[in-house]
């Protein structure tokens, strides 16, 4: 059934889901120099298009979908939450690259971001939790993530990542474009 006075449902959503004019921010930044080694916060991080992060140990085969993670800030507090911890999570804790605060992550789903002045990703997908989230989290932990564990994306233009940067969603090309 339409939503009185708006027409056709699928239009409403689509206009719904291409309004976001919100800029969330760089709250974290993390790399993981080598395997199974916690990440190191770091202020600043040089990001290689199509590739990864710089001293990150991961090697992402050009056009890869994972080249990047993200998670949202707000949700450090409710997976801490969910495990009766008083306080959010550290978010090197949950093997994500970057905590973007002030924006829905899941609105961003297919879409383009631009970080800063120069760094674009496409997000590509859902960031699922792994069964380590047992290990550094304790029990429960896998569940606690389930939902919360945030965004992947590839790199479509490089460049540098600072603490603080605004984070935007790049307008959607014209139909036909």
């Amino acid at each position: 059934m339409p939503f009185p006075n708006f027409g056709d449902d699928k239009s409403v959503v689509a206009r719904l889901l291409a309004t976001l004019p919100q800029t969330g921010r760089v709250a974290w930044i993390g790399v993981r120099p080598k395997r199974r080694e916690p990440l190191l916060a770091v202020p600043e991080v040089e990001v290689l298009t199509d590739a990864h992060l710089a001293g990150d140990h991961a090697r992402i085969k050009p056009g890869g979908k994972r080249q990047v993670t993200l998670i949202q800030h707000e949700h450090l507090a409710a997976i801490a939450g969910f495990l009766g911890l008083a306080e959010p999570v550290e978010p090197g804790r949950l093997r994500r690259n970057l905590v973007i605060s002030g924006l829905n992550l899941l609105a961003l789903k297919n879409r383009r971001i631009r970080i800063g002045a120069d760094v674009l990703l496409d997000i590509t997908g859902e960031c699922h939790p792994c069964s380590r989230m047992e290990e550094e989290l304790g029990p429960g932990g896998y569940n606690a993530v389930r939902g919360h564990g945030g965004l992947t994306a590839r790199i479509v233009q490089g460049g540098y990542i600072r603490l603080g940067d605004a984070v935007r969603v790049e307008p959607e090309p014209p139909a036909g474009s």
